[in-house]
């Protein structure tokens, strides 16, 4: 089962939320999530950016890949 870090749609339409989330990489972008990680609000200024460092240094010691964008935004908040 592969697992990937990902972000997934929340919020209502032209006011987008994201969370970012642990998921099965088959699983569609707003299908269910093994765990949520953070989330990453950019209608505030400047963007909300929280993310469990402990929870994703467990996802990537079990082989979680992680997507371009998490892999930034965890950058931004190191």
């Amino acid at each position: 089962m592969p697992v990937k870090l990902r972000l997934t749609r929340m919020g209502s339409k032209k006011r987008p939320f994201y969370r970012v989330v642990a998921i099965n990489s088959e699983t569609r972008r707003d299908g269910r999530p093994l765990e949520n990680i953070g989330h990453y609000n950019p209608m505030v200024e400047p963007a909300e950016i929280v993310i469990d460092k402990e929870k994703v240094e467990k996802w990537l010691e079990k082989g979680a890949e992680v997507s371009d964008t998490v892999r930034a935004l965890i950058k931004k908040v190191s």
